[in-house]
């Protein structure tokens, strides 16, 4: 099901291919910054053109009114900063300083964009030369025809680089790209709606909120009603964040500057209705010694060498009445004991707010190998003490050596795609019909989850899945299995004596 995969093969492996040619002139974090700026410089150009030629023809004298724009969702955009003026400059020594520029222009016409946009083409670290060629491949490649799905083309190229960059930077990817099928889990079980409020304390660069707009978009065919919240402490990532908002079009309240979320709440006083994140793994020295009395901790202080429960406790603090909890968190977090650790999960079940837990399985992550769970916290459950245990750990396939992903939609056979058999099995749960299936699913009761001393690890619960009878009677497969088991005890003893000889002619006795 290759062609069905998250890896966004196809206009965007071209895009990032031919934008390559800037790869080994500078440094990796430069580059990730010049392509993602010219990729926003592109499609905020190209939505202004068109909107420009629409109410030229309409001939009403609008096309320099930026109300005409706004209200629209388009950036209004100065002349020095369009593409075509970028364009006509693309081989001449001067295009950074005219890239620049039109960053400075389109920051001082949208406020929302103050200091977000990189400014650093002009930098004579950045051969000129080889800039140029990457304004014409933007030129030239991006083609926009002025539709919705000319829109989201440039937006995935966005998120596709953003998905480049992070396999390329290693760990540090991990800080601002969350695998698109992880995200697409989160959503597809959740289900956000319409005119509700989406949070995330640690956004990275926006890809949840994406996500929410994409699932919103296809179940009312409505852009924009969906009120977005998030906070991000990385200044470079929450820039990243701000920009892959603006290109998609998407009104988001990151508050007005990057900030830690345990130290500088800025939506301290939001309920929201829901909350999807993916913190930092096992977060150690968070500052948790200066934030003892801190009103969000009401399962108990977490300790200062992972923010784990820290996170968690901070969601369950931002839940509205009816709010719902999708976040990835590391294994560890399923069983620790560690510091007050097991206690706090201990009351937060006891509050019967934990609906769900699905072990993933491994290399989804282009930062991690470490294996990871999704957590799903909600209030006022439908199914009252009563959570869903899934171990998905088998589940997707090899897209390279490196990197697994999951498969979506109806596949070739007729069966559900990973994300959407995920997404059923806890819509089933929830509706009371769903069967278990020893080895992928299981409901425990409060009760089941205390027997098991408050440990969330899916395993304990659905058990191992059942093998399928071979028709090979129990004494017929006996005496084969023994009879191979001796074949194999015999050509060890062969290989043992072969390998005693050798060793004895070099002098080497066993």
């Amino acid at each position: 099901m290759a062609g069905k995969n998250n890896a966004n093969i196809g206009f965007e492996k071209q895009i990032w291919d031919a934008a390559c040619v800037l790869w080994g002139h500078i440094p990796a974090a430069e580059y990730r910054k010049v392509i993602v700026g010219l990729i926003f410089l592109r499609y905020i150009s190209s939505a202004f053109e068109k909107r420009y030629e629409e109410l030229l023809e309409e001939g009403d004298g609008f096309e320099d009114d930026r109300d005409a724009y706004a209200e629209e969702n388009i950036f209004f955009v100065p002349e020095e900063a369009r593409w075509s003026k970028i364009a006509s400059s693309a081989h001449t020594a001067e295009i950074g300083i005219v890239i620049d520029n039109a960053m400075r222009a389109i920051e001082k016409e949208n406020v929302s964009l103050k200091n977000v946009l990189p400014k650093n083409y002009a930098s004579p670290d950045l051969d000129k030369r080889v800039l140029g060629e990457v304004v014409d491949l933007f030129t030239n490649e991006v083609k926009m025809d002025g539709t919705e799905a000319s829109k989201d083309l440039l937006g995935r190229t966005y998120e596709y680089c953003i998905a480049q960059f992070a396999a390329y930077e290693g760990t540090k990817g991990g800080e601002f790209y969350t695998p698109s099928s992880i995200v697409k889990t989160i959503v597809a079980i959740l289900k956000p709606f319409d005119n509700c409020r989406v949070y995330d304390p640690c956004c990275g660069s926006g890809g949840m909120f994406v996500q929410s707009e994409k699932f919103v978009q296809a179940h009312s065919d409505n852009r924009g009603n969906i009120s977005v919240y998030g906070q991000e402490s990385n200044a470079d990532t929450w820039k990243m964040a701000k920009m892959n908002m603006a290109i998609r079009g998407i009104d988001a309240n990151f508050g007005p500057y990057h900030a830690d979320t345990f130290f500088n709440d800025i939506h301290k006083t939001l309920k929201s209705d829901f909350i999807m994140a993916n913190p930092p793994f096992n977060l150690s020295n968070w500052g948790a010694d200066k934030l003892k009395d801190d009103v969000r901790w009401k399962y108990g202080i977490p300790p200062s060498g992972n923010a784990n429960y820290a996170w968690i406790q901070h969601m369950i603090h931002h839940l509205a009445p009816n709010g719902k909890i999708g976040l990835v968190l590391a294994n560890g977090a399923l069983s620790t004991q560690t510091s007050g650790e097991g206690e706090i999960r201990k009351k937060i079940i006891e509050d019967d707010l934990v609906e769900g837990i699905v072990a993933l399985p491994t290399r989804l992550f282009y930062s991690v190998t470490i294996p990871v769970t999704l957590w799903f916290i909600t209030k006022n459950k439908k199914q009252k003490e009563k959570t869903l245990f899934i171990d998905a750990r088998k589940m997707g396939y090899m897209v390279d050596r490196k990197h697994r992903d999951f498969t979506e939609g109806i596949q070739e056979d007729g069966s559900l795609g990973d994300i959407d058999l995920l997404a059923k099995t806890f819509e089933d749960f929830q509706n009371g019909v769903l069967k278990e299936k020893k080895g992928f699913s299981a409901i425990a009761t409060i009760e089941d989850i205390a027997k098991q001393d408050y440990i969330l690890t899916p395993g304990r619960y659905v058990g191992i899945e059942e093998q399928e009878d071979d028709g090979e009677p129990f004494e017929e497969k006996m005496t084969r299995l023994t009879l191979e088991l001796s074949d194999m005890f015999k050509k060890s003893h062969e290989l043992e004596e072969e390998i005693r000889k050798k060793l004895g002619a070099i002098g080497y006795e066993i």
